[in-house]
């Protein structure tokens, strides 16, 4: 336990101060998980096994797209091109756009990683007939 201990300070206020025990505690240990760590092969597997899942629904896509931006990383093309699909699967092309867009704002100063993205996928974007916010001039706004 601390002891409370009361100073006069310059101008005469008072201020409680904390003093340090007597004796010191041992620190406390913390408990590292013992799990495996999920490897890039398998991170992209069980996302893009996320996005294929024939009964995903519109709520499920957003909540998977919102954690996965919220990784500290870029999609891999295949991640993407697994949502793009289960956009097209939902007909839902406004959430096909804002992947899009969060991909480009989630590349950020690195220049060259969203053109590359966007060759990768242009394919499964021409297949899908899935524009993007350049094409619509909605990067510009």
């Amino acid at each position: 336990m601390f002891r409370a201990v009361v100073r006069l300070s310059v101008s005469g206020v008072r201020t409680l101060a904390r003093s340090r025990p007597a004796y010191t505690a041992p620190l406390a240990t913390r408990c590292y998980s013992h799990a495996s760590q999920e490897t890039d092969e398998e991170f992209d597997s069980r996302w893009v096994t996320y996005f294929s899942k024939p009964d995903l629904d519109s709520w499920e896509l957003r909540k998977g797209m919102n954690t996965l931006i919220g990784y500290d990383l870029v999609p891999e093309p295949k991640i993407l091109d697994s949502a793009l699909r289960a956009c097209r699967r939902l007909d839902d092309l406004a959430s096909a756009i804002r992947i899009l867009e969060a991909v480009k704002d989630k590349s950020g100063p690195h220049k060259d990683i969203y053109p590359y993205l966007i060759q990768e996928l242009q394919p499964t974007l021409d297949e899908l007939g899935i524009s993007t916010p350049e094409e619509l001039g909605i990067d510009r706004l």
